[in-house]
């Protein structure tokens, strides 16, 4: 059984079970949710200060959107995560996030299976993750979530130098990317966004959103696609490699996760588009 401890700071107390952080709110609903804010795009009806970026102002009257039967429902206070694989990072979120009313920070962790675990019992509809986050990448957690029934929005923040990132985070139905070479004010706009149902994204090529599936694969997987365009059988496979039927049939699995795809004939379509 994890072993929980706990200290009271101020009005909040926070857990560490297993390494993570998890932060519960000990005050109550009407002191803790906020007045709604949002994003207003409409020049005429802007207000307030004036935001640091591209994503128009802050204002306090369009912090909801329509529920069922057309009423109104506020969209913040907004429940979120946040994983990095840097400690300082975390400490740097944790700072910019807990005095900002808009934002219920429930969970601070420091590895991406610790994340995804967490998710599964923590009312959590944002989460912010680093894009490595060892044993996994931002590109596991994200095909992970999609698999979940509604999952929360996934914002990447990374100083990666990995031009690719912005496009596979994309691609793989993240909802946000954010370079930590942005300043503060600008990582609170995106959150604000995203959270009223924006993507932000820099600048993606689109020729990159999909990547050729094939790079992700060995070249034993590589030697074994190209075998199934033949149409030899699992033993026919297992003689010609010189392996058993049961490490073939373990490469197709792994073959097929990597493309995304269920079965031989799939591959094999998928194969032969790369080819022209």
């Amino acid at each position: 059984m994890a072993q929980e401890t706990s200290t009271r700071i101020g009005a909040k107390q926070i857990q560490m079970v297993d390494g993570l952080r998890a932060l519960a709110h000990s005050r109550s609903r009407r002191e803790r949710v906020p007045q709604a804010f949002g994003l207003s795009l409409n020049a005429d009806d802007m207000t307030g200060d004036t935001n640091h970026g591209n994503l128009g102002r802050i204002d306090t009257r369009f912090g909801r959107e329509a529920g069922p039967a057309g009423r109104l429902q506020s969209i913040f206070p907004v429940n979120i995560a946040i994983a990095d694989k840097n400690p300082m990072v975390l400490r740097a979120l944790e700072a910019l996030l807990t005095p900002d009313r808009r934002f219920n920070l429930l969970l601070m962790a420091s590895d991406g299976a610790h994340f995804l675990s967490s998710l599964a019992h923590l009312p959590v509809s944002l989460g912010v993750i680093g894009w490595e986050l060892p044993p996994l990448r931002a590109t596991e957690i994200l095909q992970a979530l999609a698999k979940r029934p509604a999952p929360p929005k996934i914002v990447v923040y990374s100083g990666t130098k990995d031009t690719t990132a912005p496009a596979e985070t994309l691609r793989l139905g993240g909802a946000g990317f954010v370079s930590k070479l942005s300043p503060p004010e600008r990582l609170l706009e995106v959150f604000a966004a995203v959270a009223a149902g924006d993507m932000v994204f820099p600048f993606v090529d689109i020729h990159k959103v999909r990547p050729d599936p094939l790079t992700s694969l060995t070249h034993r997987e590589r030697d074994l696609l190209a075998a199934l365009e033949t149409g030899q059988s699992n033993g026919q496979l297992a003689r010609e490699f010189g392996v058993s039927i049961n490490t073939v049939k373990f490469h197709l699995r792994n073959l097929f996760g990597k493309l995304d795809v269920r079965n031989r004939t799939q591959a094999i379509c998928l194969y032969l588009e790369t080819k022209r």
